[in-house]
């Protein structure tokens, strides 16, 4: 089933005939391998981890898939399609891509819901792109044409970045934040009470939904001997946390996880301020996985612990899986929730 961008673009493939395509920050569906109906060869680029797993098994020699901020090569194509990015601040970004790997007057188009902010497109288009023209309406959904008509700078991660001192109650750390990653330049009230409750850990710890890399920064400030590994479903911000780490001279694993499904073996800690979102369906059934997978991950005398809104239903759902647990904190929005295998 192709999403409603996905169907626009199909609509309009023709344009595509005997192309060399590249396809940023699809969807997770099987549009890019749909268009080899008429496009000589596609290439397509996950910004998120699910939608590159999706894809990924129909990979063949005319579909390669990757998954991360850049490509692993130049190869330059007759067309790039990119998806507009939930985070606004995010497209620019994308269009700078994009003018990277398209050939001279190359062909770029842009898709995205109508109320996801691809309206702004005209206005947002760097001066090395033509004018945007609207091509096709339909599905809620909008549809730009544009062209490559100059060279475009060389992308420098440094100037994507956002670099700030954060307080944290482990002390100062410095945080390197990528264009399309959360952060508000000072603790949220649910990563405060967390770090303001730490427990002493030791081995190998699991920064889950790590982002930016606050908790995983503090955590190393307060206890520099973890051997922690960092997983996200986000390429911005598995390189933020890169970039974190690295400007306070620490060392982590950091690596793409759907859920716990790439990680292998136990682990003596695992630590989260998950990245569940109020208002989605999928909140419940991802955090019910996310714990069930956490405990049967715990090691002997591991300690697991996470900070949540308070209204969500963490607590019948770690009680079903790990048979307790306690609360050690809270305050009148987020709850912290804590458990000692046996």
């Amino acid at each position: 089933m192709l999403t409603n961008p996905s169907q626009v673009i199909i609509r309009n493939q023709e344009t595509l005939s005997q192309h060399k395509v590249l396809v940023l920050n699809h969807e997770a569906d099987s549009l890019p391998k749909a268009l080899l109906d008429v496009a000589q060869s596609v290439d397509a680029l996950a910004l998120d981890y699910h939608h590159y797993l999706h894809l990924a098994p129909q990979a063949n020699a005319k579909l390669r898939c990757y998954f991360g901020h850049q490509l692993p090569h130049q190869d330059k194509y007759d067309t790039v399609i990119v998806y507009f990015p939930k985070a606004k601040p995010l497209a620019p970004y994308l269009f700078n891509l994009a003018a990277q790997h398209l050939v001279a007057d190359g062909q770029l188009l842009v898709v995205g819901e109508n109320k996801g902010g691809v309206k702004s497109l005209v206005k947002l288009l760097p001066k090395y792109f033509a004018t945007g023209v609207k091509l096709d309406n339909a599905r809620h959904c909008l549809l730009f044409g544009s062209s490559l008509i100059d060279t475009a700078p060389e992308i420098k991660l440094s100037d994507w970045t956002s670099q700030y001192q954060l307080a944290t109650p482990q002390g100062n750390i410095t945080i390197c934040n990528l264009v399309g990653v959360f952060s508000e330049k000072h603790l949220d009230q649910g990563t405060e009470l967390l770090l303001s409750h730490l427990p002493t850990l030791s081995g190998r710890v699991l920064d889950f939904g790590c982002g930016a890399g606050v908790i995983a920064a503090a955590l190393l400030k307060a206890q520099p001997t973890l051997a922690l590994e960092c997983i996200d479903i986000n390429a911005m911000a598995l390189a933020s946390c890169e970039l974190t780490l690295a400007a306070n001279g620490m060392t982590a694993k950091v690596y793409p996880s759907d859920g716990l499904a790439q990680t292998s073996g136990k682990f003596d800690g695992i630590i989260s301020n998950p990245p569940f979102h109020d208002g989605l369906a999928s909140t419940t059934s991802i955090a019910q996985g996310f714990v069930a997978d956490s405990a049967k991950q715990l090691q002997s005398k591991g300690i697991w612990q996470i900070v949540a809104n308070r209204h969500l239903p963490y607590s019948d759902t770690i009680a079903a899986e790990f048979g307790q647990l306690t609360v050690p904190a809270e305050n009148n929005k987020y709850k912290l929730y804590s458990f000692q295998q046996a």
